[in-house]
């Protein structure tokens, strides 16, 4: 479910009622403990965190007229769904997410390469996501990219 909000703020007031609070938690955490450097925009039909041209001037290599993306909240049909780029190029990142979620919820991780989808919003471990945010610096995140790209 891709939205065509234009906005951040007008893409949650278009979610139906049961989502908007949730998301909107998901969106505070985040610009609460998202570096410095990343920023928020509408991409690809969702909440996007990106490094901006400003930083990063090459942008994302399938189109390099759009930043280059970080992180994403989407609510989705059947779920609400974080997309993490650095938990699926970094081994080290993904098994520390995997080794910490189940101090924070009950049901199983349902994790693909870089969406993590929650199909019971009171399941969202809010805690640990912004603990996961806080762990990546943008220049930590350009670094791995260019590496990932090269291989």
């Amino acid at each position: 479910m891709q939205s065509s909000a234009k906005t951040p703020d007008q893409y949650i007031s278009e979610l139906p009622e049961d989502r908007k609070e949730v998301m909107q938690k998901l969106r505070d955490v985040t610009l609460k403990n998202l570096p410095k450097g990343f920023e928020e925009q509408m991409s690809y039909g969702m909440l996007g965190y990106v490094v901006p041209h400003s930083i990063y001037p090459n942008g994302y290599h399938c189109n390099t007229k759009d930043p280059l993306p970080f992180f994403a909240i989407a609510s989705q049909k059947n779920s609400i769904n974080i997309y993490h780029m650095m938990v699926y190029s970094d081994k080290n990142l993904h098994d520390w997410f995997s080794s910490e979620y189940p101090k924070y919820c009950k049901s199983k991780l349902d994790m693909g390469k870089s969406c993590i989808r929650f199909k019971k919003i009171d399941d969202i471990p809010f805690e640990l996501i912004g603990e996961l945010l806080s762990k990546i610096t943008v220049e930590q995140w350009i670094s791995e990219y260019e590496k990932v790209l090269k291989k």
